[in-house]
């Protein structure tokens, strides 16, 4: 997964959250949009609309998922968010992954987390995803002294690990993403939930539906996904998404295409 790009009502209150509580820099600035990202790469876009509002229950973000390299390094931010008091609205232990998870002053989800070493879930991801309460204790405690860790902020090799998203209808959001998109399905909750990803990765996109006739979509004006990216090897595999999106009847402009929620993703061709 590549950057993804969000709507906010305020770009500087969004900096003052994102650049010390979540730990992203900076990278650029220009006309109401902002870029953050570490190690130099981008991440997240944050674009301002003035009055925007929250729309927690219709289609798009459900969370934004920043991957840390080592579970070192998902110790330390939580000792830093224990430090500076930046509130949390859950952990959890995944058994693919330890997840902590936020939601910022425009209600955007925000998950960051560690893998667990592949090999203890590599082909089992629909068996051994699960959702538990997270061993705190057992995670600071890998750290010397969680009072006085460093943290500068996320470390180089943080990558955006997945999107999760809100749909209309999660079988037709299976469907389209793994039909068209190329996903596999990796694990499913039926109508309630899919996890979907390239190369037996746990996943890169969840969907989910807000309650059992699903999320409607955000009202104008609101604080909401303006897209998200998905990157594919090359340009012969984004043309080729595109061209399947297109037979399937779904919306296609330039490199985006919109699932069947109208959730744009931008088709990225590594390199």
């Amino acid at each position: 997964m590549g950057p993804v790009e969000l709507t906010v009502a305020d770009l500087d209150r969004s900096l003052d959250y994102y650049t010390p509580a979540i730990g992203l820099r900076e990278l650029g600035r220009e006309r109401g949009r902002a870029s953050l990202g570490a190690d130099g790469h981008e991440l997240l876009g944050l674009v301002e609309a003035p009055g925007a509002r929250p729309a927690p229950r219709a289609t798009g973000l459900f969370h934004f998922a920043l991957l840390v390299p080592r579970r070192e390094d998902l110790a330390r931010w939580l000792a830093h968010a224990a430090r500076d008091r930046v509130p949390l609205t859950g952990l959890s232990d995944h058994d693919v992954s330890e997840a902590l998870y936020l939601r910022d002053p425009d209600g955007h989800g925000i998950e960051i987390y560690a893998d667990r070493p592949r090999a203890a879930w590599d082909g089992q991801v629909a068996e051994r995803m699960t959702t538990e309460p997270l061993d705190v204790d057992a995670l600071l405690g890998i750290l010397d002294d969680p009072a006085t860790a460093p943290f500068d902020g996320l470390p180089a090799g943080t990558t955006m690990g997945h999107v999760h998203l809100q749909v209309a209808d999660v079988p037709a959001a299976v469907a389209f993403y793994r039909d068209v998109i190329g996903m596999d399905l990796m694990a499913s909750l039926g109508d309630s939930a899919g996890f979907l990803s390239a190369g037996g990765y746990h996943h890169h996109v969840g969907v989910n539906a807000w309650n059992s006739r699903g999320a409607p979509p955000p009202p104008p004006g609101s604080a909401a996904l303006r897209r998200a990216t998905i990157v594919v090897p090359d340009a012969a595999e984004r043309d080729g998404v595109l061209a399947r999106a297109a037979d399937a009847g779904a919306e296609v402009a330039d490199d985006v295409v919109r699932d069947p929620s109208q959730n744009a993703l931008r088709l990225l061709a590594a390199g």
